[in-house]
């Protein structure tokens, strides 16, 4: 099992949006991610956050992710 401390989550905040969330705490429905740009890669090609969250996730939401890693 991989410790929750070493990946980054995505969370669709309950009043909408996304947002990275570094402290694995913030309420909302969460997807997560390693800290890599190969994880990144694939994580866009297969738009796995989109089918997570049952929903489009925007662009700049990935825009911030490569910023954290």
């Amino acid at each position: 099992m991989v410790d929750k401390t070493t990946l980054l989550r995505v969370v669709r905040l309950p009043e909408g949006g996304f947002a990275v969330d570094d402290t694995c705490k913030t309420p909302g429905r969460g997807a997560y991610m390693c800290k890599s740009a190969e994880c990144l890669a694939k994580t866009m090609k297969k738009s796995a956050f989109n089918n997570s969250f049952k929903l489009k996730v925007p662009q700049n939401v990935y825009e911030e992710l490569s910023q954290w890693i």
